[in-house]
């Protein structure tokens, strides 16, 4: 394939110019853009004028190591595919949204700047239904008591 010729540069000025996706050519996808998070500058963002420093990986915090641990506890021969763990992390975030809206809701209701184990044990008894719910208040109530002790 030979190479594109270069266009020159336009005179227009570049509030003026036309969207990127107008530019492109009937059938291909114009080229993604890097930009920057709002408020960083090119400076700011992990020295890409310096030599030798790599880019440090930004860590991604999941419940994946206590859920494979559980797991082991329960079915010793069981494994999980990566789909399931995942599937099993996005559940246990979403119940911890639930639970910690709820305790949020209760404090504001009772005019306290704190959410207490109180709060916790409240919501717990509100979002999660039946059986689940008094096994849930029990084993917290075990894991304070433990931890209290300590």
């Amino acid at each position: 394939m030979p190479p594109k010729a270069e266009k020159k540069p336009a005179t227009k000025k570049p509030v003026e110019e036309e969207p990127a996706a107008e530019k492109a050519p009937a059938g291909k996808k114009p080229k993604a853009e890097k930009r920057l998070p709002a408020g960083k500058t090119a400076a700011k963002e992990g020295g890409e004028g310096k030599k030798g420093k790599k880019k440090a990986k930004k860590s991604v915090e999941t419940y994946k190591i206590y859920i494979f641990k559980v797991l082991k506890q329960v079915h010793p021969d069981i494994g999980i595919s990566s789909k399931a763990m995942s599937i099993m992390n996005s559940f246990i975030n979403d119940i911890f949204e639930k639970l910690a809206g709820e305790s949020a809701k209760l404090a504001r209701y009772n005019k306290k700047p704190t959410i207490t184990s109180r709060e916790i044990q409240t919501s717990v008894r509100l979002v999660l239904p039946g059986e689940l719910a008094k096994h849930a208040v029990s084993e917290g109530t075990k894991a304070v008591t433990k931890f209290t002790s300590a």
